[in-house]
């Protein structure tokens, strides 16, 4: 088959999540990538400027309009004619017409399940088929007539076991860009809520700085850094990143769509200690993992369909507790995260399925009138909204 992802295409989350099926379809099928934009385009670097990559053209009318994701109609249609593609993955594809145009030509498309809202569901009834990579997203499209599920994983080659012992049981936590969502201030309280830490170490890989992010706790990260129990380091880091460096990943995300720090985590063969919530503990047991039972949840300022969950501090602490104690085998544990990785996380293995999935997806012609008037709708609305905003700044002199 030609296979079409339509998708962002540069060092980000989703660009590597496209990169990943890119990978494993070209074995088997054609793939060819529409580079959408995004924040930025990677033309020129040799990691994404590749042969099957078309890089689309947008004004900045149009992205005021529709956002990054704007694809232009007569661009699109001829990428698909030249390409003779014969099925469209669209990853994260927020700004959602192009979906209609799809169906006005009959070309299957398949959506990669990532961020929606209650109002949102229905929209994707426009797609033949929807790509879910954990059973929250599953159940959440549960009612689409052709729902395709297959559990995520990662590079089990990528991400290894450090044979190198540390001298002092050392914790991990990514935070990343976004600390808050990931937990990290709740490790943090808890990891200093423990009052025997000195044979223990706490190390935090964050993009930002945890003292802007979170000012509530700049004084206990100064005591907890002075003290040489905690070290933050900041900046960008490749894969395989830092988990070399640990034992037991501390991940109490508030909120995630795969949790898939977690997944490299056990790969790297680390005990993992995490929230009792999905996905987070769809992707370990108890053989390796430890879960902390939510202590209260609350909606998302922007009404993601699934509400952020907070890890009941108490129980966090006394994970990491009854490890520095010995109350838990980590040196088994370890070896057992390795082997459920290599069993259950193996990305190559998950995913082997997926061409022919896909090969099953056809274009669907009933069922999608009220999903397309959804969308129009919605982009009107859009269209209106930003029209009454111009007019506004017009009328103050600004634009």
């Amino acid at each position: 088959m030609n296979i079409g992802i339509v998708t962002t295409w540069f060092e980000r989350g989703a660009a590597y999540v496209s990169r990943q099926f890119m990978n494993i379809l070209s074995k088997t099928d054609n793939v060819f990538i529409y580079a959408r934009g995004g924040e930025k385009y990677a033309i020129g670097d040799p990691k994404w400027d590749l042969p099957n990559v078309y890089w689309s053209k947008r004004s900045n009318a149009d992205v005021r309009i529709h956002g990054s994701m704007f694809i232009n109609k007569k661009e699109f249609k001829k990428w698909i004619d030249i390409n003779k593609i014969d099925i469209i993955l669209f990853n994260e594809q927020a700004w959602t017409t192009p979906l209609i145009w799809c169906n006005e030509w009959k070309i299957p498309t398949i959506a990669y399940v990532d961020y929606y809202k209650e109002n949102t569901i229905p929209w994707f009834n426009i797609y033949d088929a929807v790509l879910c990579n954990t059973k929250r997203h599953s159940f959440a499209f549960r009612h689409h007539p052709h729902q395709i599920y297959l559990k995520w994983g990662t590079d089990i080659d990528l991400y290894k076991p450090n044979i190198k012992k540390n001298k002092e049981i050392t914790f991990f936590n990514s935070a990343g860009m976004s600390p808050l969502r990931k937990g990290t201030d709740l490790v943090i309280q808890a990891f200093y809520n423990i009052e025997n830490r000195k044979n223990a170490k706490l190390l935090i890989h964050s993009q930002v700085s945890l003292c802007q992010k979170m000012p509530n706790l700049k004084n206990i990260i100064k005591e907890l850094t002075e003290e040489g129990s905690l070290e933050i380091i900041e900046g960008t880091i490749t894969a395989p990143g830092l988990f070399y460096r640990a034992d037991v990943y501390v991940y109490p995300s508030r909120l995630d769509g795969i949790g898939l720090t977690l997944m490299e985590a056990a790969a790297s063969g680390l005990a993992c200690i995490t929230v009792d919530n999905p996905p987070m503990n769809e992707f370990i047991n108890s053989t390796f993992g430890v879960t902390c039972p939510v202590d209260y949840q609350y909606c998302r300022s922007d009404a993601y369909y699934w509400p952020m969950c907070v890890c009941n501090i108490d129980s966090l602490s006394k994970a990491m507790n009854d490890v520095i104690n010995g109350h838990l085998d980590i040196d088994q544990m370890k070896l057992n995260a390795r082997k459920y990785a290599e069993n259950e996380l193996n990305f190559d293995k998950n995913m082997l399925p997926l061409s022919n999935m896909i090969k099953t997806v056809k274009y669907r012609s009933e069922g999608k009138e009220e999903a397309k008037n959804l969308i129009l709708q919605n982009e009107n609305s859009k269209i209106i909204r930003l029209k009454k905003k111009l007019l506004f700044l017009f009328k103050l002199g600004i634009v």
